[in-house]
């Protein structure tokens, strides 16, 4: 909306607030959700949602820009915002086919991943990464993809699901995750 755009020009959510400083939207707003779980996981490391060695940090930095940047931006928008990729009408098919197919691709990496008998996305145990994944999953399901036919992603999210945290946060939220 014209409102949400005077707060912040990206035009996007998830946006937190307060947090110091400003990248041009409003003061205290930030916004992308590779930054705003970075931020959550730094400002409540008694949470233990962010590894504490370099590497692993990075690697938890690295799974966040790709789930956002191909995943979440690509994939999932050029399935539920086309517009974003065409104004032609004709396109939106395609377009949406192909983020299918490319979200066909993006689960089997996941897949792939989880399946070498780590118990989290990260090897260090639970993080961020986790909670990002749990959106994805209950996204492949809201667009009728069989979720379980990812078996190490379907036990990372039932592990998910067993987090008081999580229920906490899915029942405040509405959201159902079988």
């Amino acid at each position: 909306t014209p409102e949400w755009r005077a707060v912040n020009p990206k035009g996007r959510i998830p946006a937190l607030a307060p947090v110091a400083g400003s990248a041009g939207g409003a003061r205290e707003l930030l916004t992308e959700v590779p930054a705003i779980l970075l931020y959550l996981a730094l400002r409540h490391p008694e949470a233990d949602l962010l590894p504490t060695e370099a590497a692993p940090i990075a690697r938890a930095v690295e799974w966040m820009n790709w789930l956002s940047g191909n995943v979440h931006a690509m994939a999932y928008g050029q399935i539920w915002r086309t517009q974003r990729f065409s104004d032609d009408e004709a396109a939106v098919e395609s377009i949406r086919a192909r983020g299918r197919a490319a979200l066909a691709e993006h689960h089997a990496y996941i897949e792939s991943l989880l399946a070498d008998g780590r118990g989290w996305a990260l090897p260090a145990g639970y993080s961020v990464v986790d909670a990002y994944l749990l959106v994805f999953f209950h996204w492949g399901r809201r667009i009728g993809l069989n979720m379980r036919d990812y078996p190490a992603w379907a036990a990372l999210t039932d592990r998910m699901l067993l987090r008081p945290a999580v229920q906490c946060v899915l029942e405040s939220e509405g959201v159902v995750i079988a």
